[in-house]
Formats: structure tokens, sequence, C-alpha cells
């Protein structure tokens, strides 16, 4: 028996709204809700969703710039908008690289190191409330699966170092 065109429909329309990179958003967006609304209640109101970009793939260190934008695959002008109001909130400082005086490099300010504690705090809340909820062993199963993944994808968005944790 052959499929009505309304079912063929119903059929394509499930498999494109239930599938992996679906699962994946889902999960990251509630992550990074959680993540959002503990850093406002911890009195960062002015912190939102897009700049988690910067913090994501700034580690603790000086990065330049340009490295910023290609780990979060975004243009530098985008990148330098973000880090413009980053750096008016007083989270971050962009000086110039002493070893390039073309470059400029960005580090967290006293503020922004703050941030990154609260930030921290707020994911190890929000992890344990997914082991509760999931299980542990399914959660770090989960992430031990997407390392591998990204791994065997040659994900080069991520430093390797972040990948092998």
């Amino acid at each position: 028996m052959s499929k009505t065109a309304a079912e063929t429909n119903q059929a394509i329309a499930s498999r494109l709204s239930n599938n992996l990179a679906r699962l994946l958003r889902e999960f990251s967006r509630d992550f990074d809700r959680r993540i959002c609304e503990g850093l406002v209640a911890r009195g960062h109101t002015e912190i939102r969703p897009s700049h988690s970009i910067v913090f994501a793939n700034l580690g603790m260190g000086d990065v330049r710039v340009t490295e910023l934008a290609r780990r979060s695959q975004v243009t530098q002008q985008a990148m330098g908008k973000i880090l413009k109001e980053l750096e008016r909130l007083d989270y971050i400082k962009r000086d110039i690289d002493d070893k390039d005086k073309r470059a400029r490099e960005v580090r967290l300010t006293e503020r922004g190191m703050v941030l990154a504690q609260d930030s921290l705090e707020i994911f190890n809340q929000t992890r344990e409330d997914y082991a509760n909820k999931i299980g542990v062993q399914q959660l770090e199963d989960l992430e031990h699966n997407l390392r591998s993944a990204v791994r065997q994808l040659h994900l080069h968005n991520m430093p390797n170092t972040w990948a092998d944790l």
C-alpha cells in the first residue's frame, strides 16, 4: 500500500525535526539557557547568550582576536563587535600583542575572571542536575562519545587539548 502525500510529508517533517542535529541543539540551548539564567541571578545582567562564544573559546590565557574568531567560526568583524561590547562591560580587555604589534590580544579582566568562576560553578550545578535526571554514567557516556566523535570527525573548531578532556 502506498503512502498518501500527507503521510509522506509527515514522515519527512518528522525525520527533519527529530534527528541528531536537532537533539544536540535542544540540549545545547537548554544548557546555555541555564548558564545565562544563573549568571543573571549572580548579577551579570548584561551577559547574553551571544557572548558565550567568546568565553567558550577564550580559555584563561591571552588569545588573539583572529584565533578567537576562527575557533568561534565567526568573522573577525563579528567577533570584534562582540569583544567591543564585552570590553565596554569590563569583562575583557584588548591589548596590542607584544610579539606582533599589528595583532590584538584578548584577556579577561578581574570582572571577567569573576564571570568565568561563576560560569564554572553554574556549569557544575547544571551538569549535576543533568546527572541526577539521566544518571551519572549516561551523562559521562554521552560526553565521552561526543568527544570521541569530535576527534574521529576531525572537527577542528576545538583545540585538541579540549577534545581530549
